[in-house]
């Protein structure tokens, strides 16, 4: 292989990994295989060919789900508070291998080293949370009506957990649903995205050596390579009780009729159209912070990247200026440089949605204040490289209410009271983070209030990009309903069962009944 992102150790992280010029894309955790066709996996970052991984096909399939069944049977069986202490074991592996494994999310998919870097920290967070839930997996106990009974609630594994991950977080969500599953009792099967398979086998890899240190069994984290026909296996397999599917809009629809269809469970976490309310009261530097890393982090690749700053007219210039000023200071350029602010888009598709993007909303009567494009020459090699665009616009045209996934923000003013600001924000399809700026008790909590957001994260006086995992993750209307991460996400992965005990010599009936023989 030839040297990879030059000066930033690229070929030692993937050494470090275990990642190879040539992978096989399908394992079940101890054993690796493939025979189906060739995924190449190129850097947004240089342009290079990183790897080539071999997808899955449905004889390869059969054999996952072969040792993941079998695997479940013994692993349900293991102590929650043993199966924490693989969890621990596995976040342990990850600390040693933060470096390597956050340069190459960098260089896989475009963000900065620092994201990446914080990307894997997720990781390890939410295997700590998990080691604690092992010891926490709380059922209920209850008073019978009928004497010398017993009544509680407890809570089983569910079996054969899917995971269909996005290519924005490439290895984090994949460790939200795992870590939580595994604890639960489920064993896992993990599609992540086509366009970074590479970061889907080095985490791949390093499960695997903590199974192979405690002498567990195959099949307790399976990996699958492919497009959205792999996909198609687990969604329409009736052995995978729960798919838990991160993406767009319409592949989350795709995914739910599917699951639907044979009555299995979703756990969807699908766009997001983020807005950041500003009042009168709001506090003009942190909402610059806020808005433009919002806006930019990741390229605007987030789910949860800011795409809409609600502007009360009274501050409406003041913030503008704040803001244009602070985007003449960005720097664009290979994220695995700390001194750049902004990477690359993933791939030149993305490229063409932004720069169609952009070309709509201005058909609309949209005025660019911030002028986009795509940059070019040297640094810019891979021509995934965007300048991050403003655009004051109006809140119903159509490219408003679209997300685009790119660096495109969306200045829109209001008037009056909050009331309209909030009327604005909760005016789209999607219903994921959201964000106000005040120091207005009142505002604040009206923006809180069931009369508020709609969205499953609302947040004050910080932005709508970024969480903690100790919080469930997820939004409402057609980002999807589903709960990732903390608080009481993990009862998604179990199935719940009600117990009545009669500990008496008698068998009396519900709701006083006369049944006698």
């Amino acid at each position: 292989m030839k040297a990879l992102g030059t000066d930033f150790g690229i070929n030692e992280a993937l050494k470090t990994l275990g990642v190879k010029t040539i992978n096989e894309g399908t394992s079940t955790g101890l054993t690796t295989f493939s025979n189906g066709d060739i995924i190449e996996s190129y850097s947004p970052v240089d342009g290079q060919l990183i790897g080539k991984v071999k997808s899955t096909t449905k004889a390869d399939y059969e054999k996952v789900m072969d040792a993941a069944t079998t695997a479940f049977k013994s692993w349900r069986t293991m102590p929650a508070p043993q199966r924490g202490e693989i969890v621990r074991q596995f976040g342990d592996k990850l600390r040693e291998k933060k470096e390597a494994l956050g340069k190459l999310v960098s260089y896989e998919m475009g963000k900065s080293y620092q994201e990446g870097l914080g990307e894997v920290q997720e990781m390890i967070d939410i295997c700590d949370f998990a080691v604690g839930l092992s010891r926490q997996l709380h059922g209920l106990t209850m008073h019978s009506e009928r004497p010398g009974h017993r009544m509680y609630e407890q809570y089983h594994p569910l079996g054969v957990v899917g995971i269909i991950s996005a290519f924005n977080f490439p290895v984090a969500v994949w460790a939200w649903n795992t870590a939580l599953a595994w604890v639960c009792g489920d064993v896992c099967v993990w599609k992540p995205s086509e366009k970074v398979p590479l970061c889907g086998i080095a985490c791949q890899n390093i499960a695997a050596e903590v199974f192979v240190e405690n002498n567990l069994p195959e099949g307790i984290s399976n990996l699958i390579n492919g497009d959205y026909r792999v996909g198609e296996f687990m969604t329409k397999d009736s052995r995978i009780p729960l798919i838990s599917a991160t993406g767009s809009i319409r592949m989350g629809k795709i995914v739910a009729q599917e699951v639907a269809a044979r009555l299995g469970k979703s756990l969807l976490e699908l766009g997001g159209n983020n807005a950041i309310i500003a009042t009168p009261d709001a506090d003009i530097k942190m909402t610059v912070i806020g808005a433009v890393f919002g806006a930019v982090g990741t390229a605007g690749q987030r789910c949860t990247s800011t795409r809409r700053l609600i502007i009360h007219e009274s501050i409406y210039d003041k913030v503008k200026s704040a803001i244009v000023d602070a985007y003449k200071q960005l720097r664009i350029g290979n994220p695995l440089d700390e001194n750049n602010h902004v990477g690359p888009l993933i791939d030149k598709e993305a490229v063409e949605m932004y720069q169609n993007a952009l070309e709509q909303v201005v058909k609309e009567g949209g005025h660019i204040i911030i002028e986009g494009g795509v940059l070019s020459g040297e640094g810019y090699e891979s021509g995934c490289y965007v300048k991050p665009a403003i655009v004051e616009a109006k809140p119903d045209f159509k490219m408003v209410q679209h997300e685009t996934f790119a660096p495109v923000l969306y200045f829109l003013k209001y008037s009056g009271a909050i009331e309209n600001a909030i009327e604005i924000q909760n005016g789209v399809v999607q219903g994921l983070s959201s964000a106000i700026m005040t120091n207005n008790l009142r505002e604040a909590e009206r923006f809180l209030s069931v009369q508020g957001s709609d969205c499953g994260i609302a947040n004050v006086n910080i932005g709508t990009s970024g969480a903690e995992i100790g919080g469930a993750f997820g939004g409402e209307k057609e980002t999807g309903g589903g709960r990732e991460s903390g608080s009481d996400a993990w009862k998604i992965y179990m199935r719940r069962q009600t117990n009545t005990i009669n500990y008496t010599t008698e068998l009396p009936l519900a709701q006083g009944i006369k049944f006698d023989l």
